[in-house]
């Protein structure tokens, strides 16, 4: 019974977590580039929401990876491909939160230190082969998380 308490806990915040990376990805972000009439403070304002998202889907990645662990430990087997789904997420999380989104604000720091947008200056190639990187981590780690979901609410029955 207490393991299947543990599942629920651990769907509940899978589900939560997904979704709420997803929202952010995929609404909240397209919305911000088609309603502001600035690119430049939609793309500031998007560098905030990802990196808070990024900092808290390592905290929430490594809560699930313990929860996890314990159900392997506990003879439920079905978590130990759901441990690896995590781990791919989390190399997606980390990637984005420790280099790609660190090194994306440094270059959109210096273009604002020069009065421009990263379009207009010489790293503008740089950040958009960032950029193409981040969306893909972001877009493995959505697909990871549709995974990890199915599977945590199948497992939760």
């Amino acid at each position: 019974m207490r393991n299947l308490q543990t599942q629920r806990i651990f769907s509940l915040i899978s589900g939560l977590w997904v979704g709420s990376f997803m929202t952010i990805g995929f609404l909240v972000v397209p919305v911000l580039f088609s309603s502001l009439g600035d690119r430049q403070v939609a793309g500031i304002v998007a560098a905030n929401l990802f990196k808070v998202t990024a900092y808290s889907g390592v905290f929430v990645c490594i809560i699930l990876m313990l929860i996890a662990n314990h159900l392997v430990r506990h003879q439920i087997s079905q978590y130990r491909l759901t441990r690896w789904i995590l781990l791919g997420m989390l190399a997606c999380t980390v990637g984005a939160a420790f280099i790609l989104i660190p090194w994306m604000n440094s270059l959109r720091d210096q273009a604002l230190h020069l009065g421009l947008s990263v379009r207009e200056t010489s790293n503008a190639v740089l950040f958009s082969r960032l950029h193409g990187v981040s969306s893909s981590l972001f877009l493995i780690q959505a697909l990871l998380g549709l995974v990890l979901v199915w599977r945590a609410t199948k497992n939760a029955d």
